[in-house]
């Protein structure tokens, strides 16, 4: 019956691996990310040949590095994406071990590349960003605290995962990295709210966002700009959302043709944090909509098949992973057409970057690790017992 019900039939004696992943695999989640990072590469051979000729690299030297963070990504997917929900638990709790280490040693190891905030480590032949490797750890850590706590006898997981999430985003803002920080919060707040919170109790931690929202206000002057900045009626043509809001305005709703725009020249962070603005000057705002679409996909179909999940670890990771992809999403878009104030943050799978490439390979391997097919409570995965 059960195997009716979850249409998911348990392992079959001497099944191959890779077939047995293949029958378990959410594939239309799988295909809409696939789809993602091609996009990405589209607008990466548009976007970044500029940016080569400034710095003296080959014209296409951007995007071959993409193909090839590209290649790990996909390793990562197929690798996590195979794992039982325990071994995605005990990898991601030394994950996130290993990138919280990381990210309190930035002050005095890491660098900020002329940008004004320690956010990255220099390796030489790349760099690495921590905050983009700890979300996934975070929201893993996060639900297994959590899902504890529904044992009679368990640790008081709601606490101690909400005082990791408060201890994060402090140190995320010293950065300062407004963005990531609020990105925690609201990932925790949301997985909260699935795992049954009180009404009155959310409504509190949302004033107190506010309450820190305008202390940061107050006490920071960068984000007192970049808010002055989003409440004035006029928007400065020479800013970055000067000049992304006039490449959404000329690309019309199908573009000025791929190689046509401008922003690219004019934008140092179109291949990155304003790569929308790319793709509505070159190929319209229809290309754009199928952006958004692809990402409504994955975090709607993902929650959809977390709904019949009875494992409260997986439920939690799964809706963590899905709503932090999500917001991420919505933040990098609601700044390049300015229904948020400026914020450097990348666009999942389509904005140029090692670590942000990288770091969603690995968050959605442990989704689709999440939202496999399978009995409840007779799990059978690739790895079998070996977890």
């Amino acid at each position: 019956m059960t195997e009716m019900v979850y249409r998911a039939p348990g392992k079959m004696a001497g099944e191959p691996l890779l077939p047995r992943w293949w029958r378990t695999i959410d594939k239309g989640t799988l295909a809409a990310i696939l789809a993602l990072f091609s996009i990405g590469i589209l607008l990466g051979l548009a976007a970044s040949p500029p940016l080569a000729a400034r710095n003296d690299l080959p014209q296409f030297y951007y995007v071959y590095r993409q193909a090839q963070f590209g290649v790990i990504s996909a390793a990562a997917i197929l690798i996590i994406s195979m794992m039982s929900p325990d071994m995605v638990r005990r990898w991601g709790v030394l994950g996130f071990i290993g990138a919280t280490v990381a990210l309190i040693l930035l002050p005095w190891l890491g660098t900020d590349f002329g940008k004004g905030a320690v956010r990255w480590y220099s390796l030489g032949f790349t760099s690495l960003q921590p905050s983009e490797f700890l979300k996934p750890g975070f929201v893993v850590v996060s639900a297994w605290l959590m899902s504890a706590s529904f044992d009679r006898k368990g640790p008081p997981g709601m606490a101690m995962s909400f005082i990791i999430a408060v201890s994060l985003a402090l140190i995320l803002a010293m950065q300062p990295d407004f963005g990531q920080a609020a990105l925690i919060m609201a990932t925790w707040g949301m997985m909260y709210f699935v795992a049954g919170a009180p009404m009155l109790l959310l409504v509190a931690l949302a004033g107190g966002a506010v309450a820190a929202g305008t202390f940061a206000y107050q006490n920071s002057p960068h984000v007192r700009r970049r808010i002055d900045g989003f409440l004035d009626a006029d928007i400065d043509p020479t800013t970055q959302i000067g000049h992304a809001s006039s490449a959404i305005r000329e690309g019309g709703l199908f573009g000025v043709g791929a190689g046509g725009g401008e922003i690219k020249k004019t934008l140092p962070d179109a291949h990155t944090d304003f790569i929308i603005a790319v793709a509505a000057e070159e190929y319209g705002v229809l290309l754009c909509f199928i952006i958004i679409a692809l990402f409504a996909f994955i975090v709607a179909r993902s929650l959809i098949a977390l709904l019949r999940e009875r494992d409260p670890f997986v439920r939690l990771a799964g809706t963590g992973l899905a709503v932090m992809l999500g917001l991420q999403a919505t933040i990098n878009l609601g700044v390049a057409v300015r229904l948020l104030p400026a914020k450097g943050m990348t666009l999942p799978f389509v904005s140029y970057g090692g670590s942000s490439l990288v770091a969603a390979g690995l968050a959605m391997g442990m989704l689709l690790a999440f939202t496999r097919r399978r009995p409840q409570d007779e799990l059978s995965d690739v790895f079998g017992n070996a977890s």
